[in-house]
């Protein structure tokens, strides 16, 4: 049977890359925030196991606190918000001539539906920009800035403003 550490540098290199693919350009609603971190928490007690009650002498479910001593590492919702944050920095410094920029950032015309606006990618990254407390619009006249605000190294604690975000 592996052991734990195994397990989770397997969850690490080959389960996070494959659920996380193309993350840094998600929308994430709430409904899907809550299905990731339903899905941390499940692989989580998996590797980890159940826990047994010295006292009772029962075996029980980890609790998330538990859960989040044990594993060290940032949860998925930061990893997704660092990402996003470090491809807004590429998305601001490419220029109005790109099309990733052009498209991140226009205005579309006509009418919109009835009803509540649906979350964009542009106002993730505003509240993670808030988060951050950046206080800069990411494509407006401060674009350079919040571009080297948001770029980080290739960890997510690689900065002071990302260590400062994923603790």
């Amino acid at each position: 049977m592996p052991s734990k550490n195994l397990k989770i540098e397997i969850y690490k290199s080959i389960i996070l890359p494959v659920v996380l693919y193309g993350c840094e350009t998600w929308s994430l609603t709430l409904q899907k925030d809550k299905k990731l971190r339903v899905f941390e928490k499940m692989v989580l007690r998996r590797i980890f196991g159940p826990r047994r009650d010295e006292a009772m002498g029962e075996w029980g479910r980890m609790h998330n606190e538990e859960l989040n001593d044990l594993y060290s590492s940032p949860n998925i919702l930061r990893v997704i918000k660092w990402r996003r944050m470090r491809w807004a920095g590429h998305v601001a410094r490419m220029g109005e001539e790109r099309v990733v920029y052009r498209v991140l950032v226009r205005k579309p015309e006509g009418r919109r539906p009835l009803g509540r606006p649906k979350r964009r990618w542009v106002d993730n990254i505003r509240i993670d920009l808030q988060e951050v407390e950046c206080g800069l619009d990411w494509a407006g006249p401060g674009q350079r800035q919040v571009a080297d605000a948001c770029e980080c190294s290739n960890e997510p604690s690689g900065s002071v403003k990302c260590a400062e975000f994923l603790d």
